[in-house]
């Protein structure tokens, strides 16, 4: 699914992927296209209050389904929770909040995939380049500049 299609209807988008449209599918594909880079955690967190026995096993095997029929991207920075997105096959990198844990897009930077290129192959046939840059988001950068107000003796 490209980066157009994922505003595509959600029984649109599992029926092209040859999946069945399933409740529980449909509430964790939402989730995604309200909450880019969401964990599995995040997901369920998002359909609970609509679907209250839905289980995580049952998000996890949701996201498994819709990453094998190319529907969902995994993305997994170092240290966090595995993160999914429904923006796949336009080889986009990812900025990850060193504070925070924010996660935003970043267009590939050169063009088609893959967008950078190995000084060396060995022997493989490069199809893709995943690049995450790590740093401060905005509200981390201003809470990081605010100055702290000590408050004098005697005052509230």
């Amino acid at each position: 699914m490209s980066a157009s299609d994922v505003y595509a209807s959600a029984p649109h988008a599992l029926r092209t992927a040859g999946l069945r449209v399933t409740e529980s599918r449909l509430a964790v594909y939402d989730a995604l296209r309200e909450n880019p880079h969401a964990s599995a955690d995040a997901v369920l967190a998002a359909i609970a209050v609509d679907l209250p026995r839905a289980s995580i096993q049952s998000v996890y095997n949701a996201l498994g389904d819709f990453a094998e029929a190319g529907l969902v991207r995994r993305i997994e920075p170092a240290g966090r929770s595995m993160l999914f997105e429904l923006r796949v096959d336009d080889n986009h990198h990812h900025v990850v909040c060193t504070v925070c844990g924010a996660v935003e897009d970043v267009d590939c930077a050169v063009g088609a995939a893959p967008c950078l290129t190995p000084g060396e192959s060995h022997g493989f046939a490069i199809h893709s380049a995943e690049v995450t840059f790590w740093g401060l988001c905005p509200a981390c950068r201003a809470a990081q500049s605010t100055p702290t107000r000590i408050p004098e003796e005697g005052t509230p």
